[in-house]
């Protein structure tokens, strides 16, 4: 009963207990994540709930765990391997999130995670290479090729548009464009293999529609180059290369003579096709032939011509040009003929192109023609139908008017064109003879040929008289301003020629003229035109051309000169309106004044005269010439005696007048300007001497001023200077300026300096001088008296420099601050202005204030702080002295104390924890190696500061749990501090670690100064030899090592994880196969985790790495990963001395017992043949051979004998077993001859006995066992049997090759 009591009380409890209790529930189900993610970056937080508030940890696991890594605690989910969406597509990846509260088990949820796409592919182009042959004669518009990308990222980013970059040559990127949709690449410009490039390389980008990735809009680009060859094809005629052109043959030449050689070329360079010629037309036929290939023209048949000779070759391609034709073109070649001189010139009248020959020609000239001019219509032409200089020939003229003609030209060549000119113009007169003949002769230069031709020229009448006047110059007067119509004067012409009689008309020339004056028509009368424009003044006279015209507008001229004549119209004109002249007082003066008539200068008109005008109160002072008009002064000038508001000047009037009828007058303003003399010197207004009084300590304060006053009227001359030449000692400047009475200098304290009662001057005696510019100076004397002030500032002394040591907290006097004031009457008191403090490195406001500054000096500590050096080490006080009974200026003086903080050791050092673990490959692991490096400051200084490292206990973790390890680790200490201030060690092995060590150390480091030490853990992961992943490589190591550093970074990309080589291995696995190189690496991440052979083989092989660093390995020689154990030659040391010295001992131990076993069969087998001998001694046979023989073998022991090791048989070989020493004993039966046959003819007296062999060790009884059987013995026994059986003839066959033991 009591027992049911007690388990319904547990149940009770444990219902009680489970309802107390509930279980955490997983919030989280889906998570969206973008796959730009970087490792390590936040991805998402398993959010749960436990409704006890117990703390959770958090775990993951299932298919995708290994993309991420959670946060034991917070359940923050972080990025340990790269997404990818493209490799994932769009599943989403599967992640079961592990949460427990500590009481209930596991609660399980399945994440559901979807990848975003980001921008992080480019393009990648299809079916390279992009290489397109392109007939040259492709049309415009034509679609070349299509440019094909893909990119494997969504939207947008997986939208490809095109362009064309770059095209090579420069001159080919307008030949081409690109649908920036589709790829397509059309040509938009004419190719042309000959006149353009045969080839274009044309760069494309194909660029995505641009995403986001990390953050930022990206827009990924990728490049192709396509190559376009322009092929050429037949679309250009032939070009002749030497034609048209010009060619020469003698006439009568013989056949087949090379006349030319034509040449021509296919322009269509990419084809060339083969060029044939032939004679397309001729204005000769029959007369020259072409050699169809060749192109060599030569002559077909004997001529005699006397003319140029046209050929029309043509070249011809053999093949069909683009359009189905034969392709050709035409050139022109012109022969000349090559002359003999059998042909004279002869005359022609030649019209148009047409010319017909004859011996008399008439033309016409007019009357006193000028020389050179042609007689009208002669149409001669000589021609000499001979070629070259054979055609040149000479022409001159004869006949009765020869001496009134001349021929042109006086020579040609071949044909020319001939002209009759006039050579002497007065003999060609109508009114002396009306018709002239002469004879043009033509000769032959160079041979006896020569014709005539007679001119008959017609004179022309032409009218030859021009009007005359009877004299060439004409001269007349007129007066100025006359009437208009007053008559000039009349002038007449007359004409030799009759028909001009009354037909003369007159005009006046330059046509301005006639504004002035004009003449009658018919009379000649000259009258004025414009009276009033006459002017003397301006012009004095004018020069006409009268013009006489007959009935044919002949012209005769002469000329009229008319003079203006002057009246008095001009009044006198000043030069100056107004005359301005300067003179000192006390010189003389000297002005002329001078008056312009523009009246005739040889009449009363033009003379003028000069007087002055009583109008000014000094014109009785001045004089003036009345013909030159010359101004002087009659006496001194004083310039003291003008009124100083005239301020010198004087004016005067001037009259000029001319003395024509009427007299016209003018005047001028005459302005005299008397200068001022310095003729007076300055003088003081005031009563010497001068006395004032000045307090000290004012700069620049005014101590007084003095006055004086100068005549002269001019500020030139009466302006006063004033200066200190006597007892200023520096300390006073005098500066002067004008007042109503003169100038006073105002004496002022030198603005830099001060007056000092303290010092020994307290008064001053000034000379003062006064003067003007003329030097002329007058002197008087100042007193000046210095009064006493209280303006001396108290100093602070200079370089203060106190030390405390930190920590310090009781109100002890540090020091006494000691001011100085040089006034007896002062009261001096301190106070701190400010504080500045030097902490970690840089000088600024302090912390808190460690010092006080009592008004008695005292510098004391603050009780309320503590002194600490590792705040701040030095501490700068501005202090203040302060003088209570100054009046003036200045009442204090400020100094700086600086107070240096003395360092204690009161800090322990401080790990710096830079690295949350270290992986170590612990294969790599030897005595010496460097697996984690520790970091520790210490707030203290110089050797307060310094720190070293102890390795003071070792765990390891793995799945069994932690175990201490031994100490096999120890801290390589560094003394010196980095550039941080830190102290550090390497933590180093003693030796190396084992190869299965998989999980990681916990390494406990002491950081010690003095007394003071501080302790870390730090974390060691280990990665053991299952994570080796053997390359194989088909190159020399020497090449792999030199591009190791390509090798692994392009490693370090493909897989994401650091790349440890940890060895480089030469295999060959023949005499003759390429050497292999095996690299073996260890690819680690920075948690810790690495991948083995099978993930970084499936890494490699995905199709993503593959395309992007595939080739690249295969160019450096990667052929795969070994799964094949590798013997490393780079074993320990340790382990080669163990193999060198096992192997010594079995080699040693076999070279023992194969020396035993020889001996002991050799020993054997010698006792074997002793007793064979033995028992062959008791055979008989007739044919015995003479000499001993050895037994068992068919050889004699004679000099050469080879019976075992090729030695011969002497007494050594035998063992004594032998007591006879009978040579019969050691002879043979030969028995072991092969194929020979014994005659048994014989009887043997004795049977054969079987040798009975001794017992062997178990060695020897194993090998009868397998067969073997001692030949002689065998032999001997087999004989026996057939002795018993009486065969008539036994052959023997030697069952072994030899028949000793080795």
């Amino acid at each position: 009963m009591a027992w049911m009591e007690t388990a319904l009380l547990l149940l009770f409890s444990l219902i009680a207990l489970s309802s107390s209790n509930q279980v955490p529930e997983i919030i989280t189900s889906v998570a969206h994540l973008r796959e730009d993610l970087r490792i390590g970056e936040f991805a998402f937080q398993i959010e749960a709930y436990d409704p006890d508030d117990d703390p959770l940890t958090y775990r993951i696991g299932g298919k995708d765990a290994g993309y991420f890594t959670v946060n034991r605690d917070t359940g923050n989910v972080t990025i340990k391997s790269l997404l990818d969406r493209e490799i994932i597509k769009d599943e989403p990846l599967l992640i079961e999130a592990v949460v427990n509260d500590g009481v209930y088990a596991d609660v399980i949820k399945t994440i559901y995670i979807t990848v975003k796409d980001a921008n992080d592919n480019a393009p990648v182009f299809q079916g390279l290479p992009y290489n397109k042959d392109v007939p040259e004669n492709t049309p415009m518009g034509s679609s070349l090729f299509r440019a094909n990308a893909t990119d494997d990222d969504e939207g947008l980013a997986s939208i490809v548009s095109y362009r064309i970059d770059d095209v090579v040559p420069n001159d080919g990127g307008e030949m081409f464009s690109i649908s920036d949709s589709t790829g397509i690449v059309t040509l938009v410009g004419e190719l042309s293999f000959t006149e353009k490039s045969p080839f274009y390389q044309i760069r494309i980008i194909a660029s995505d529609g641009g995403g986001e990735l990390y953050g930022e809009y990206v827009i990924q680009s990728s490049t192709a180059i396509a190559f376009i060859t322009v092929q050429d094809v037949p679309d250009i005629d032939p070009q002749f290369l030497n034609l048209p052109n010009l060619a020469r043959v003698n006439e009568n030449t013989d056949v087949g003579t090379s006349v030319f050689t034509a040449r021509a070329r296919d322009p269509d360079t990419g084809i060339n096709d083969k060029i044939q010629f032939s004679i397309y037309d001729t204005n000769a036929p029959d007369l020259f032939q072409i050699d169809m290939d060749s192109g060599e023209i030569s002559v077909k048949t004997v001529f005699d011509r006397e003319e140029l000779l046209d050929l029309d070759a043509v070249a011809s391609e053999t093949n069909l040009n683009v359009d189905g034709v034969i392709a050709s073109t035409v050139a022109d070649l012109q022969i000349t003929i090559g002359d003999l001189n059998d042909n004279g010139p002869e005359f022609y009248e030649c019209e148009a192109e047409i010319c017909e020959q004859k011996s008399s020609f008439t033309g016409n000239v007019n009357e006193h023609s000028s020389a050179g001019l042609s007689v009208a219509e002669l149409r001669i032409t000589v021609k000499d139908p001979d070629q070259g200089g054979n055609s040149r020939f000479n022409l001159r003229l004869e006949g009765p008017d020869q001496d009134a003609f001349t021929v042109s030209p006086s020579s040609g060549l071949g044909q020319s064109s001939v002209q009759v000119m006039i050579y002497d113009p007065d003999k060609v007169d109508y009114e002396t003879q009306t018709i002239m003949n002469v004879q043009i002769i033509a000769e032959d230069s160079s041979a006896d040929f020569r014709s005539i031709a007679s001119i008959t020229i017609n004179i022309n009448d032409v009218n030859d008289n021009f009007p005359e006047f009877e004299e060439e110059l004409y001269e007349y007067r007129v007066y100025e301003h006359c009437e208009d119509g007053t008559i000039v004067a009349t002038i007449t012409a007359t004409d030799a020629d009759a028909l001009d009689d009354g037909k003369i008309t007159y005009r006046l020339m330059p046509e301005n003229i006639r504004k002035l004056f004009s003449v009658d028509e018919k009379e000649g009368t000259i009258f004025v035109e414009d009276g009033a424009a006459l002017d003397w003044e301006g012009t004095k006279s004018y020069t006409l051309t009268l013009q006489a015209l007959d009935s044919e507008r002949k012209i005769g001229t002469t000329v009229v000169l008319i003079t203006i004549l002057d009246i008095n119209d001009q009044t006198p004109e000043m030069n100056r309106e107004v005359y301005e002249a300067f003179v000192q007082e006390n010189e003389d003066l000297r002005i002329e004044i001078q008056a312009t008539d523009r009246d005739d200068p040889d009449t009363a008109n033009s003379r003028v005269q000069y007087h002055i005008v009583e109008d000014s109160s000094f014109s009785g002072n001045f004089s003036i010439n009345k013909d030159t008009g010359l101004i002087s002064n009659k006496g001194n000038l004083d310039r003291e005696a003008i009124a100083s508001e005239l301020n010198g000047g004087i004016e005067l009037t001037v009259i000029a007048s001319d003395r024509g009828e009427p007299p016209l007058s003018s005047s001028a303003t005459v302005i005299i300007s008397v200068g001022d003399v310095n003729d007076n010197s300055p003088e003081y207004l005031d009563p010497a001497p001068y006395t004032f009084r000045v307090k000290e300590s004012e700069k620049g304060i005014w101590v007084g001023s003095v006055h004086a006053h100068d005549a002269d009227q001019t500020d030139f001359n009466n302006r006063i200077f004033f200066s200190i030449t006597n007892g200023s000692f520096g300390s006073f400047i005098l500066f002067s300026e004008p007042f109503t009475k003169g100038y006073r200098g105002n004496i002022t304290v030198d603005p830099a300096l001060e007056l000092d009662y303290e010092s020994d001057r307290k008064e001053y005696e000034l000379t003062v001088e006064a003067s003007d510019l003329g030097q002329k100076i007058a002197k008087t004397t100042v007193h000046v008296l210095v009064e006493d002030v209280n303006d001396t500032p108290p100093v602070f002394p200079e370089g203060m420099m106190l030390s405390v040591k930190e920590n310090s907290t009781l109100p002890d006097t540090i020091s006494t601050i000691e001011g100085f004031d040089v006034d007896t009457n002062h009261l001096l008191e301190y106070e701190l202005v400010s504080s500045e403090c030097h902490c970690s490195g840089s000088k600024g406001p302090c912390p808190e204030e460690w010092f006080i500054i009592n008004p008695n000096g005292d510098v004391i500590h603050n009780p309320e702080f503590v002194i600490d050096y590792e705040k701040c080490d030095k501490v700068y006080l501005t202090a203040r002295v302060l003088d209570r009974l100054t009046e003036k200026r200045s009442d204090n003086g400020e100094g700086i104390i600086t107070i240096n903080i003395v360092d204690i050791n009161d800090n322990a050092p401080e790990f710096v924890v830079l690295q949350d673990f270290y992986v170590v490959v612990v294969e790599k692991v030897e005595q010496g190696t460097s697996v984690a490096r520790v970091y520790a400051t210490d707030k203290d200084t110089g050797e307060n500061k310094k720190t070293t490292f102890e390795v003071t206990k070792l765990d390891f973790i793995d799945n069994e749990g932690t175990t201490s390890a031994d100490l096999f680790l120890y801290a390589d200490n560094i003394e010196q501090e980095d550039a941080e201030g830190r102290f550090t060690a390497y933590i180093r092995s003693q030796k190396g670690m084992a190869n299965n060590k998989q999980g990681k150390f916990l390494v406990e480091v002491m950081a010690l100064n003095g007394d003071l030490k501080s302790t870390s853990v730090v974390e060691l992961l280990t990665v053991d030899s299952s994570f080796r992943v053997s390359l194989r490589f088909n190159k020399p190591v020497s090449e792999i090592e030199e591009r190791l550093p390509q090798i692994r970074g392009i490693l370090q990309s493909a897989t994401k994880a650091m790349v440890e080589i940890f060895n480089k291995i030469t295999e060959t696995r023949s005499q003759r196969a390429e050497e292999t190189t095996i690299l073996e690496a260890y690819f680690v991440f920075p948690n810790g985790s690495a991948l083995n052979d099978d993930a970084v083989s499936s890494i490699l092989n995905s199709e993503e790495v593959y395309k992007e660093y595939g080739q690249q390995l295969s160019q450096l020689g990667f052929t795969g990963i070994s799964t094949t154990p590798i013997n490393a030659p780079g074993l320990k040391l340790e382990m080669f001395l163990l193999i060198g010295l096992v192997a010594a001992l079995a080699i040693v131990l076999v070279v023992v017992t194969t020396s035993l076993i020889c001996i002991r069969r050799n020993y054997q087998r010698k006792l074997k043949a002793s007793k064979a001998m033995n028992s062959a001694a008791t055979v008989v046979i007739q044919s015995q051979k003479s000499g001993p023989v050895v037994p068992g073998t068919n050889k004699y022991t004679k000099e050469g004998a080879n019976p075992v090791l090729n030695m011969n048989i002497d007494t050594a070989t035998d063992l004594g077993f032998d007591e006879e020493a009978s040579s019969a004993d050691r002879e043979s039966l030969n028995s072991l001859d092969l194929n020979i046959d014994l005659s048994m003819t014989e009887k043997d007296p004795m049977q054969m006995r079987v040798i009975q062999e001794e017992e062997e060790d178990v060695e020897e009884e194993s090998k009868s066992e397998s067969g073997y059987i001692e030949p002689l013995g065998a032999a001997l026994a087999q004989r026996e049997r057939m002795r018993n059986a009486q065969e008539p003839g036994v052959t023997f066959i030697n069952p072994l090759v030899d028949t000793t033991d080795l």
